[in-house]
């Protein structure tokens, strides 16, 4: 059985290529998701993060010309999680669209705190593209 999926978004008002070239670039990932990571370093072809779950191993889709900014979170443990997350072309700016991914055994209340968290970062990333237009 397929596990539910929500689209989180939000509108970014500024070009779609500036949101992508920000968005896409894993140094940036503590400045808008720090509930992800508080410090992130390459290593080799992946990068390594500090996060409340310890060292996470984060490698990104790479670099295209669709928007396509997937990522690929392991734990610890081993265990990976797939984060799809597309930046679309949307009237003069650009929509950057992640797909939350409920998990097995999560309750609605775990669902629904995960997808506000997702939603402040996508949040946080907008302000801090559109502040780096000024």
């Amino acid at each position: 059985m397929a596990s539910e999926s929500r689209h989180i978004a939000v509108h970014v008002d500024r070009p779609v290529d500036e949101v992508y070239a920000y968005a896409s670039d894993p140094s940036h990932l503590p400045e808008w998701a720090p509930g992800l990571c508080t410090s992130i370093t390459p290593v080799d072809d992946h990068w390594v993060a500090e996060s409340g779950m310890g060292k996470i191993v984060v490698r990104y889709a790479p670099p295209n010309s669709y928007g396509v900014i997937d990522h690929d979170v392991t734990l610890e443990s081993g265990e990976t999680f797939h984060n799809p997350v597309r930046v679309l072309p949307h009237d003069d700016g650009g929509e950057v669209v992640f797909t939350l991914r409920r998990q097995a055994g999560m309750s609605d209340a775990d669902f629904d705190r995960d997808s506000q968290a997702v939603l402040a970062d996508l949040r946080t990333l907008r302000n801090r593209v559109e502040a780096s237009a000024t």
